[in-house]
């Protein structure tokens, strides 16, 4: 048999005859389970094809089935940007790393293909396998990119609706009853007394900005909002209020905001009550679950720290607000995230160590199990120079493989 009819693709991809003939459904049910690049090299195949495998509908087919049908998740990852490091004008990597989700075991590396004007991408979160970028430093710029590493595309929205930039927050995630992905960003103002946020969301299936009104009661001693996961269909920010009368003291009460991405409206969630010295506490997703993580000081004389985790057991019921586990560190941690499989990643920093006759910390990264309380060091992630990390959940997808003002690298 010579080499050209033994290239030949096999039948059920060859231009269909009638001899070979197969259902249109039982093609479409094999595609949906191949890899994205082999179905990026079959749009080649005929103009059925192109228009199938470009099609939305296909595109949200086989985002389901073939990442379902893989054991196993992924993760990609990056060294965070911080205040630090543009202060003092320190390079950034331009590298995001795609790795296991359970062993953190490294498979390859991307590079970021655009640029900001500060020079210090920060990762909005991710979705779908869709990367979501902004500027560290958003008084240096208002882009937004979305990039989809898979099919090596990406995008950047159009200019904001907003007219003030001063504080900003970001959240990125599908919208499942209209098979959209959207943007939200509001900003708010140090001004005092504190007026009500501008808030925006973008729809990737229009390709604009709309602005909308928050829809709940804004109180004018909100600190600060942080960014945090998605969970139920919702995105959550964690705001922290001055209460009244103790500004002096510094006495802060903690809430949640939440957002949902289908009906763009706004509420607020309650933190469950809890005695302790809090050091610092985040909102993150624990097994699909919207989950509370703190870091409380023991009493003395012990000076280990107690890393509680918090699990709201059914979304947006108060009372089902369940202390999970209680995890003892030895130094404070610098918490990065759950693992698809409820493993705790944290970031340790170390007793000083001497390198050439210089003293230099040194940090390393930890999967802790919390029902076990086993530690496994995850030692490539501290081959960075940074010691801080966006991370966020990874899988092949067709997004963004066609439409408008989309950038091929």
């Amino acid at each position: 048999m010579s080499q050209r009819k033994e290239a030949r693709l096999p039948k059920i991809l060859r231009h269909r005859t009638k001899r070979d003939d197969l259902a249109e459904e039982i093609v479409l049910e094999i595609l949906a389970r191949l890899p994205v690049k082999s179905l990026l090299r079959f749009r080649c195949i005929c103009k059925t094809w192109y228009s199938c495998i470009t099609n939305p509908n296909f595109i949200s087919t086989h985002l389901l089935c073939y990442n379902n049908n893989h054991d196993g998740g992924y993760v990609i990852h990056m060294p965070m940007a911080t205040s630090f490091m543009a202060y003092f004008h320190r390079p950034h990597s331009q590298i995001c790393t795609l790795a296991f989700d359970r062993t953190f075991e490294t498979i390859s590396e991307f590079r970021i293909p655009f640029t900001f004007q500060s020079g210090y991408p920060r990762l909005v979160g991710s979705c779908n396998g869709i990367l979501c970028f902004t500027d560290f430093i958003i008084s240096k710029s208002k882009d937004v990119y979305l990039w989809n590493p898979s099919i090596r595309k990406f995008k950047r929205l159009p200019h904001t609706c907003l007219t003030q930039l001063s504080n900003v927050a970001l959240g990125f995630r599908y919208d499942s009853q209209n098979n959209d992905y959207k943007v939200v960003r509001f900003s708010w103002t140090i001004a005092k007394p504190k007026p009500p946020p501008e808030v925006e969301v973008y729809s990737l299936s229009l390709d604009s900005w709309k602005i909308i009104e928050l829809g709940i009661s804004w109180r004018p001693n909100v600190y600060y909002t942080l960014t945090f996961p998605f969970v139920s269909g919702h995105l959550h920010w964690m705001i922290e209020m001055i209460d009244e009368g103790d500004a002096q003291e510094g006495h802060y009460t903690s809430m949640i905001l939440s957002f949902d991405v289908n009906s763009e409206k706004f509420k607020e969630l309650p933190l469950p009550d809890d005695e302790g010295n809090c050091i610092s506490k985040c909102l993150t997703s624990f097994k699909e679950k919207l989950a509370l993580v703190k870091f409380e000081s023991c009493v003395p004389p012990h000076s280990m720290l107690l890393c509680s985790i918090w699990l709201m057991r059914e979304y947006s019921v108060f009372d089902s607000w369940n202390k999970l586990c209680v995890v003892p560190v030895e130094s404070y941690p610098n918490f990065i995230g759950f693992t698809k499989y409820g493993l705790l990643l944290v970031r340790k920093w170390s007793q000083l160590v001497s390198t050439n006759s210089e003293l230099e910390g040194k940090d390393k990264s930890f999967l802790i199990d919390p029902k076990t309380l086993h530690e496994k060091e995850v030692s490539y992630i501290g081959n960075h120079v940074d010691n801080r990390f966006d991370i966020a959940a990874y899988m092949e997808n067709l997004t963004l493989l066609d439409g408008e003002n989309l950038v091929s690298y």
